[in-house]
């Protein structure tokens, strides 16, 4: 069973690490915005397996970091992570949901309505685009 919850900032670091930038040192983790947003964390028999970094401007809410441990992969982690800060966003009447997704992740957001915006464009050596999704207000 799978349960998610808010996390302080620095518990999303190893797991950031581990999956996304394993060469990188863990204090290099840590982004300059942690201390200004919301961060939180699926965990499976108490260990954390998926981590992701929330943040609001005005009626537009960026994630950063969506990570889940390459061991739990297609086994609907992510899934349920994404559905989770989706309707945190739409309690706290948020307008647009958006990320610079990773190249090899348009497919997974795209099942969930994002669509790409923009051009590709390149940064620490990875390819990305902005994906979004309209949030409809209630």
């Amino acid at each position: 069973m799978l349960s998610i919850e808010q996390i302080r900032p620095e518990l999303t670091w190893r797991l950031r690490r581990e999956v996304l930038y394993p060469n990188e040192q863990l204090a290099d983790m840590a982004m300059e915005e942690d201390n200004h947003g919301y961060h939180f964390g699926a965990f499976h028999d108490n260990a954390l397996v998926a981590v992701v970094s929330l943040f609001q401007r005005e009626r537009d809410w960026r994630f950063r970091k969506f990570t889940v441990a390459d061991a739990l992969q297609g086994q609907q982690v992510g899934t349920q992570l994404l559905n989770y800060i989706t309707d945190f966003v739409v309690k706290e009447n948020g307008g647009l949901l958006w990320c610079n997704a990773r190249l090899s992740a348009i497919g997974f957001y795209n099942k969930f309505g994002f669509s790409a915006v923009g051009e590709v464009f390149h940064k620490n050596g990875v390819d990305y685009i902005i994906m979004q999704k309209d949030i409809p207000s209630g």
